[in-house]
């Protein structure tokens, strides 16, 4: 049987196409501990808050009642991470992102070729599928709450100051977070 070139050509596209030969992506085992969790807290806390402890890694979305649910979050390394009060001004799904001029500054070896930024839904994008934009005093901080196509990273302080989440706890987050909710970050 003779090959035509159509048949050779409709072949290779074919080929070209399969997500079987795409680069294979990286499987994470999430311990269990690492889910969210409704725990239990101070019962001064009012509900409709988002805190977020830096030596313990952990995120809390307060319920009220002496209740909050626990997130495992990455967050920056020494020396990068946002501190105090901020509040949610802008929520975003499958957010762009574009390095700051001081990550590009800091270690351009890493984010200098992302310095026209990216689409969201990217493999590369670092925001993920949810994004909570923190500003404070009316003025974008440059801090986020956000997903992140690094799932290995939760535990750790690993990123440039922002407080990292798996993408699916991220959106579990985002659901439940409007505009103007209070995050403290200590």
């Amino acid at each position: 049987m003779s090959l035509t070139r159509r048949a050779a050509l409709a072949g290779a596209i074919g080929l070209a196409a399969a997500p079987a030969l795409a680069a294979p992506k990286r499987v994470v085992k999430i311990p269990r501990d690492w889910l969210p969790t409704e725990i239990a807290v101070n019962p001064a806390l009012p509900a409709g808050q988002i805190h977020v402890r830096i030596a313990e890694n952990r995120l809390y979305w307060t319920l009220g009642e002496g209740r909050a649910i626990r997130y495992v979050v990455a967050l920056g390394a020494a020396g990068r991470n946002f501190s105090g009060s901020a509040v949610v001004a802008r929520k975003a799904e499958w957010p762009s992102w574009m390095p700051t001029a001081n990550m590009i500054r800091q270690e351009p070896e890493v984010y200098g070729r992302f310095a026209g930024g990216l689409p969201g839904g990217h493999a590369m994008n670092p925001l993920g599928s949810r994004a909570l934009y923190l500003y404070r005093g009316g003025r974008d901080t440059y801090y986020r709450i956000h997903g992140t196509p690094q799932p290995w990273t939760m535990g750790r302080k690993f990123s440039s100051g922002c407080v990292r989440l798996i993408n699916e706890h991220a959106e579990h987050l985002y659901d439940r977070v409007p505009v103007g909710t209070v995050v403290t970050v200590a």
